[in-house]
C-alpha cells in the first residue's frame, strides 16, 4: 500500500505528537526528537502487513542514535508498551 505525500505527512503529525521515547523517567516525543518522519517511512512501507506487524518492524528498523552517534538502538527499546499499542492505534486507518 502507498501513502500520498499527503497522508504521509498526516501521518507523521500524528506520530509526531503522540509517540515518544521514554528514557530515565523523560519522556522525548518523536516530533521534538526529529524522528517522527524516519518512522512515519518505514510504517508506510508496511501497511499492507497490518498494524500490529507494521507497528513492531517499523520499531525494529528505525535506529535512533545514541551519544552522539556513536551507539544506536532500535526504536523499539525506548519505546513503552503502551506507546506500541498507541502507534497500532494511529496505523489501524492507514491499513484499511
Amino acid at each position: 500500500m502507498t501513502l500520498s505525500a499527503t497522508e504521509l505527512n498526516a501521518l507523521r503529525d500524528s506520530l509526531a505528537d503522540r509517540l515518544y521515547l521514554q528514557v530515565a523517567g523523560w519522556h522525548l516525543y518523536l516530533g521534538d526528537a526529529g524522528l517522527a518522519q524516519e518512522l512515519a517511512i518505514e510504517c508506510a512501507a508496511r501497511l499492507d502487513q497490518g498494524s500490529s506487524v507494521c507497528a513492531r518492524q517499523a520499531l525494529e528498523a528505525v535506529q535512533v542514535p545514541i551519544g552522539g552517534g556513536s551507539t544506536r538502538l532500535p526504536m523499539a527499546r525506548l519505546i513503552p508498551a503502551g506507546q506500541l499499542r498507541d502507534l497500532e492505534d494511529v496505523l489501524e486507518p492507514f491499513c484499511s
